[in-house]
Formats: structure tokens, C-alpha cells, sequence
């Protein structure tokens, strides 16, 4: 009994010893980037948003943040099913639903994609859940597949396409998964060289769901990580997103927003609404 209330003793202290390391860590090293508080603004570049992913824990809050945004005048929801607030926006006439089945074929949506500005693409899967294989798939084809769509349907700015590629994404990085979501940015960014296009990679770290699907467990994780600044909800992610789509001068394409940045950008899509 004794051995056993000390195993766990030492395995809680290593984990509280862990936690502080990492928060450490994070404020240490996140956050290169300085939005600026005053700039210009165009008003126009969230007029038309486009939402996939909608139906997982961050696709959810990125949709809500572009429900509650009033400079958004359309949102289409590209996904494979619907959900509770899908069905919402939608009997609301806020969010017009696209059915698709292959998201390496944007054919159908050609009669749309000419006037979309902002793509959010909380689109994805754990690397735990599918073969490597899959996991290019679903990581790098789909969104690239889409931006080349994108690119043959439209070609005047305001343009941006926000992806979320999480915390630890390298494209010479070890494992597969960080590599193809490291290669997945590159590959969308060089697409859109040369063209009104701004593309960013979110390397985000723990996000929280939105409030209607967050549990005991997402809410004490969040306490524990916020130290750091390595937690953001999934819509204040979404507000980041249409802020820096809102400030077309400020970031080239390409640039990588790490949790800090999106927390800071998130905070400054607050302070001027």
C-alpha cells in the first residue's frame, strides 16, 4: 500500500513538474509576433466566409465566431453532414450548407467560389484515428485540392485561407503527421505566391470547444494550461482568423500564427467591435 501512495505521489508531482516546465516554456518561446493596435482595416475582407470542418470541436467554434460577426454578410458551410448549429444558421438564413462527399473535387461549388474572401479550415483528424496515408490525404490533399479550386475561381483580393495545423507542426520535424501539416502550409502558401491570396498556418495548442460542447475535463485542462498561453477557446481561434483576414496589409502570405499570436489577435477583434 505504501509503495502504491508513493508511485503515485511521484507520478502526480512529475505531472504537476511537467506542466510548469511547459508553461515555462510557452511564455518563454510563443508569441513572435506584434499586432499592431491602429491599422487600417478593410471592412470587406470577411463579407463572404467559408467554413470546413464545422461539424468537429474547433470547425464548431469557428463557424460561431463567424455567426456573431455582423461584418459577415454570408457563410457556407462545406461539409460531409450537418450538426445542432449548422441546423441552426441555416433556419436562421446566417449559414447556407453545401453537401460534399470528395473534398478533392470542388466542382460543385463553382457557382460560389468566385465570391468567397475567407476560408476557415478547422478540417481534419487525429493522427491516432487513420493510417499515414489517410492522414496525407485528408491533411494535404483536401486543402490544397481546395486552394487550387479557389485560385481558378477567383483572383481579386480581399483573399485569405486560415488552416488549423496545430502545436508541434514541422515540415522537417520527425514525426509524419507534423511533417505533412508542415508541408500541407508550404504547399498552400507557394500556391497562392503571386496571387491575392494570404495564406496561414494556426499552430495552435489546446483548443477548448465552444461552451455548448465543452465538459468538466476541457474547462480544468484549460486552467492548467493557460499560464503558458496555450489555451485559446475554438472561438476565439475563429475571431483571430477574421481579424487578421480583416488587416490585409499586416501579415504576408505564408506567415505562421503560433497560440500566443491568436490569442493576441483574438483579444484585439474584441477590443474593436
Amino acid at each position: 500500500m505504501r509503495v502504491a501512495k508513493k508511485a503515485g505521489l511521484l507520478t502526480l508531482l512529475g505531472f504537476i513538474a511537467l506542466l510548469v516546465a511547459l508553461n515555462i516554456w510557452a511564455s518563454v518561446t510563443l508569441g513572435s509576433l506584434s499586432p499592431v493596435g491602429e491599422t487600417a482595416r478593410d471592412t470587406d475582407a470577411n463579407h463572404t466566409v467559408m467554413v470546413f470542418g464545422a461539424t468537429g470541436s474547433v470547425g464548431d467554434g469557428l463557424l460561431k465566431a463567424a455567426m456573431q460577426d455582423s461584418a459577415v454578410t454570408k457563410i457556407i458551410v462545406v461539409t460531409r453532414r450537418s450538426s445542432a448549429r449548422i441546423d441552426a444558421g441555416v433556419a436562421s438564413g446566417r449559414v447556407e450548407m453545401r453537401l460534399l462527399k470528395d473534398f478533392t473535387d470542388y466542382t460543385s461549388l463553382g457557382d460560389i467560389l468566385g465570391e468567397v474572401n475567407t476560408v476557415l479550415w478547422g478540417l481534419g483528424t487525429s493522427s491516432f484515428n487513420v493510417d499515414d496515408a489517410t492522414f496525407t490525404w485528408i491533411h494535404v490533399d483536401f486543402p490544397v485540392a481546395f486552394v487550387k479550386a479557389w485560385l481558378l475561381a477567383r483572383t481579386d483580393a480581399p483573399m485569405s485561407f486560415h488552416y488549423v495545423t496545430g502545436m508541434g507542426t514541422d515540415a522537417r520535424g520527425s514525426a509524419h503527421w507534423a511533417r505533412e501539416k508542415g508541408r500541407a502550409e508550404q504547399e498552400v502558401a507557394a500556391l497562392a505566391d503571386g496571387s491575392p491570396l494570404r495564406t496561414f498556418g494556426y499552430r495552435s495548442a489546446f483548443i477548448r470547444p465552444t461552451t455548448e460542447r465543452a465538459n468538466f475535463f476541457h474547462y480544468a485542462l484549460a486552467a492548467l494550461l493557460k499560464p503558458g498561453g496555450l489555451v485559446i477557446t475554438s472561438t476565439e481561434l475563429g475571431e483571430a482568423m477574421l481579424e487578421i483576414a480583416a488587416r490585409p496589409q499586416e501579415l504576408p502570405n505564408g506567415t505562421i500564427i503560433d497560440n500566443v499570436d491568436s490569442i493576441a489577435y483574438a483579444r484585439l477583434y474584441r477590443t474593436l467591435k
